[in-house]
């Protein structure tokens, strides 16, 4: 983390000039058998071309809300890093009534509808694989995201003093939320290079910054796991074993 780092956009910029080759996102569904890995370089990538769709063909500006009703998923990491890069509020598991866009998974299109806004439904299908045929009302993200740039410029800089994460009934600006997430780095004992697995839920503060956050501040990585609790004893100590785990939050 650089001095200069006030966003978690800056943050990314930052690991993407240092070290782009490194892990950042492995992520496993034990429900599936799904293993991802994203470099830096592949996950800043994915971060800019959803930027770019977010500013872009959505339209969506600084301050607007956006309800990111998603599971904890290497994707949902993407979109709170491209809502951070656009300078949207990202309202973990928010009110679709209440904002001005919508991302959705599976799980949850019908309370999505809800959304008078713009609305984009993910499949969280292996490899980033797309629904067999859009939900009706919904922008299909694996559809709309691969044409989008590589490169993200925003139209505006983004305020750190802005609000820019709502979850559990708190909103944090984007220095609060990094303030916040080098407390959590120090308490979960995480420094550069560190690698932290955690199977917590992205509906708490504290499965956001276990599963992202924290390791992003430090120049970590996360081994994100959903579905945590079918793999067993033997299963999970393998699994620190062969990605090299150095601290765990489960």
């Amino acid at each position: 983390m650089n001095a200069t780092d006030r966003t978690p956009a800056d943050l990314l910029r930052s690991a993407l000039a240092t070290d782009p080759a490194r892990p950042l996102v492995t992520f496993y569904d034990d429900a599936t058998g799904e293993r991802v890995e994203l470099s830096v370089a592949t996950f800043a990538n994915w971060v800019a071309k959803t930027a770019n769709l977010l500013q872009g063909d959505l339209a969506a500006e600084p301050g607007d809300r956006l309800a990111l009703l998603l599971p904890a998923h290497w994707q949902s990491a993407v979109w709170l890093l491209a809502c951070s890069s656009v300078g949207v509020i990202a309202d973990v598991q928010g009110d679709p009534a209440g904002a001005d866009l919508v991302v959705s998974g599976p799980d949850t299109l019908e309370a999505a509808r809800a959304c008078r806004g713009e609305r984009v439904a993910l499949a969280l299908r292996p490899l980033g694989g797309r629904f067999p045929q859009a939900p009706e009302g919904f922008a299909d993200y694996a559809v709309e995201v691969p044409s989008q740039g590589d490169r993200f410029t925003p139209f505006a800089p983004v305020d750190p003093d802005a609000p820019a994460l709502a979850v559990g009934g708190a909103e944090l600006t984007a220095a609060q939320l990094l303030a916040r997430a080098r407390e959590d780095a120090a308490a979960l004992g995480l420094t550069a290079g560190s690698r932290l697995l955690t199977g917590r839920t992205y509906d708490t503060w504290e499965g956001l910054s276990a599963g992202l956050f924290a390791p992003l501040v430090t120049g970590g990585s996360v081994v994100l796991c959903r579905h945590l609790g079918q793999l067993g004893e033997d299963g999970l100590a393998k699994r620190v074993e062969s990605e090299r785990v150095t601290n765990t939050a489960v």
